[in-house]
Parts: structure tokens; sequence; C-alpha cells
């Protein structure tokens, strides 16, 4: 299915450059000048849209103003939103992080930019979708969990149990990609070693997947296993995910940090603690993280 991008910036100019980047990708593009009229589309039709690239600085409403306009409606709190902007100070890209723009394009920027980024924002919109879609197919008998564990080693294994334990949640979907990016964290980083500059250049390369699954082939990676423990109590689900990495310097990635807002990779542990665990700790060297969320009402 193409993809479906809508695109704001109240200067033409800006938009004709979008539009002639982004000519020979195949995305469907809707262009906006004005800001209400974009927010007035998106409204009637929130789900019609895949990603949105605009503008910061607009007349009328900001780009800010709208940003916590979409985060704010649920149909919406899920889709990627990219911030170009030449407001591109640690303080300012700090403000636009917190209010939900996770992808970051400073004023004047190449093509390659905007399709890495692009690239990085539909691969997330993918990932919420199949983990919608892996969380309606798994039995409600999951609410009855008390106790468990698991152990497993790739991707699609991580998303399966990230959606399976997300059943529980209050705010399953939420939780679900919390959880994901958590898991492939502990096989992509942890077992597997692929630190935060080479995921990028992967990223750019568009092989990141490929060297995924090359990686794990690998003798020194064949027996890695990601282990999650998991305890139900109190209406509270506590969730212990350790990978069998050496560890690495986790306090700098529990929050978005405007030096890598515009890299397209680096903000998944971020995210999960801004979006989904208020309580969310590592421990140790950093490959052992914890996270605590509440559990639905149908929970016993």
């Amino acid at each position: 299915m193409t993809a479906s991008l809508l695109v704001l910036d109240d200067e033409p100019l800006n938009l004709e450059i979008i539009g002639e980047y982004l000519s020979d990708t195949g995305y469907q593009l809707t262009f906006f000048e004005d800001p209400e009229l974009a927010w007035h589309t998106l409204d009637a039709s929130p789900y019609d849209f895949d990603v949105v690239v605009m503008d910061r600085m607009m007349p009328k409403l900001d780009g800010l103003s709208l940003l916590r306009r979409i985060k704010a409606d649920a149909r919406m709190k899920h889709l990627p939103v990219i911030m170009q902007t030449a407001a591109a100070s640690p303080e300012q890209v700090s403000e636009g992080l917190a209010a939900g723009a996770h992808y970051y394009l400073t004023k004047p920027f190449r093509s390659e930019a905007l399709l890495a980024i692009v690239r990085a924002a539909l691969h997330d919109r993918a990932r919420w979708a199949d983990v919608s879609q892996r969380m309606a197919n798994h039995s409600r008998a999951v609410l009855l969990i008390k106790e468990a564990q698991f152990v497993l080693a790739t991707l699609d294994e991580a998303e399966a149990v990230a959606g399976l334990l997300a059943l529980t949640a209050q705010d399953g979907e939420t939780v679900a990609m919390g959880l994901a990016e958590l898991l492939v964290n502990g096989i992509e980083h942890g077992n597997l070693g692929i630190d935060f500059q080479t995921k990028a250049r992967l990223k750019s390369e568009e092989r990141w997947l490929e060297e995924v699954h090359r990686r794990l082939e690998l003798p020194e990676h064949q027996d890695k296993r990601v282990h999650v423990k998991v305890q139900c109590e109190d209406k509270m689900m506590t969730v212990a995910i350790s990978d069998q990495g050496p560890g690495f310097r986790w306090e700098e990635f529990l929050v978005m940090s405007p030096d890598r807002a515009f890299a397209p990779n680096g903000r998944g542990i971020a995210v999960s603690k801004q979006m989904a665990f208020s309580d969310l700790a590592y421990q140790g060297n950093g490959n052992t993280v914890v996270v605590r969320f509440p559990l639905g009402t149908d929970q016993a």
C-alpha cells in the first residue's frame, strides 16, 4: 500500500522543494499552506495519513500548537510528525520533542536527510499497525497471567511478546510499542552489538534489517537470548528485560537529546519512557531494564 504524507508549510517554495525531493518515492503527497486547513483535514480523516511533515513557524497556527492538537487526539496519538524548522537551538528542539515531534529536520536540509527521516517514521508507523493487529489476534486468556517468563532471539519474537503482554494494559497500543522498543534494543544493541552510529548508517543505507538477520546467524550470536520475566500484583504488571550484552551508558538515552533528534534512530528508549512507562529503570551495567504499568480494568 502506498504511504500517504501530509506536508504542511506556509512557504510554497518549501513545499515545492519537498515535493521534488520525494518525487521518485511513490509516496502520495498532500500539500497544505494553511495550518488550520491541514488540521481540519486531519480531524475529518485522521486515518488517511501515515506521516505528517510540517513547518514549525507558521502564521495563525504555529507548528507546536498544531502538534499538541494532534498528540492530544486519541485517533492520532501515534501518528508520526516530522518537524522541519530553522529553530534548531537545543531548547527549541527539546520543546518540540516534549510536545511529541520525535523526528526533526533542520532547514535547509538535503534530500537524503528527508528520505531517511521519512523512512524511519514510516517504519515506526508500520510497527504500530503490526502490533495493533497482533493484539487483536491474541486470546483474552492472557489477562489471567500472574507470572510468566519468555526467552526470545528475533525481532518478530520481540514484537509478538510485546503485543501479548500489552493486552493486559490500560493503554495497550502504547505499552506494546514501548515494550517492543526495549525488547528490540536488547536484541540489536545488547546481543548483536549494533550501536547508535552503526544503526544510523545502516538505516541510511536501508540495510538495518538485513544486518540484524546476518548477525543473528553468526556463530557467536546464535545462542544469545533476551530473557523476559513478568509478574502481576496489585493491579500492576512488572516486566524485567535482560539481554546478554556488556551493557551501555543508558543514562543519556532516557531523555530525547537534541543531539540525536535529527537522526533516524536513537529515540526508542526515550519515547518508551515519555509515552509508555513513567516507571522505567535500568539496572547494573544497563543490560537489564525494568518497567511497571497499570493493568486494564478486566485484569483480576
